[in-house]
């Protein structure tokens, strides 16, 4: 079951090539939500290594971010950023909920979905950057690993149970309610205290890595209650718009600390 979990996790987070898993059922599922953090793992090493060499080469530390944010997009063939467009497209388009759900099967974006990928970059690549500027050396590059892993902690939080799927089909059919409270709340401590690790070796305080989960937590919150209130429930959309805003939340917060 672990080896289905995990090729199910890499396979769907990562452009990563994998054997497809065996068998796909509830249980796999949510173990795969609850090993996303570590799926995305070859996203964040490509990520840490680019900011390695960024400073190596002295680029200037935006064009070091973007570059660094643009190997994570890559990496995932830009799933969650289409999702991010997806969902925010919904939620523009219409009160009516089978509406927003029309608008966001279609596939195209328009232009508040657009507007919300570039803001979101802008922000992940603006905070990198201001992440780069105070401290120097591999210690960034490992703040920003752990920072990519932490961030795909929000997608267990889209499978809790109790948030129910806006659709019988699709994705959120298979992974929404799989993961239960507790494990939710484990897999988050986790993050925390790895980002805390993170940000005292880098220089920081350590409860601003603390700091930065919980602020993505309650941002990634946010996102669900207002994704049930107006599609009745989250879709696979909704997980990319959680996993991008969870990484920009985390990269500001510890921004503001650097």
């Amino acid at each position: 079951m672990l080896r289905d979990a995990w090729r199910l996790a890499v396979g769907t987070l990562t452009a990563m090539p994998v054997r497809p898993p065996g068998h796909v059922d509830r249980q796999r599922a949510a173990l795969a939500m609850m090993l996303a953090p570590l799926a995305a793992l070859p996203l964040a090493l490509g990520a840490a290594a680019v900011v390695l060499l960024g400073q190596l080469a002295g680029l200037p530390h935006l064009v070091t971010a973007l570059l660094a944010v643009s190997v994570v997009v890559a990496g995932n063939r830009a799933l969650h950023l289409d999702g991010l467009a997806d969902t925010v497209d919904g939620m523009a388009a219409s009160y009516d909920r089978e509406r927003s759900l029309a608008v966001m099967k279609t596939g195209t974006s328009g232009p508040a979905g657009v507007t919300a990928v570039v803001l979101v970059l802008g922000l992940q690549a603006a905070a990198l950057a201001s992440v780069l500027a105070g401290a120097s050396g591999v210690r960034p590059a490992v703040l920003v690993l752990v920072a990519v892993c932490a961030s795909r902690s929000a997608l267990t939080l889209c499978c809790v149970r109790g948030v129910r799927p806006a659709r019988e089909d699709g994705l959120g059919r298979t992974f929404t309610q799989t993961v239960s409270p507790t494990l939710v709340l484990v897999v988050w401590v986790a993050a925390a205290a790895a980002l805390a690790a993170a940000a005292w070796w880098v220089g920081m305080e350590w409860w601003h890595g603390a700091l930065a989960a919980a602020l993505a937590t309650a941002v990634v919150a946010a996102i669900l209650v207002r994704a049930v209130r107006r599609f009745g429930g989250v879709t696979g959309d909704v997980f990319g718009a959680a996993v991008e805003a969870s990484l920009a939340t985390i990269l500001v917060a510890l921004s503001a600390s650097s």
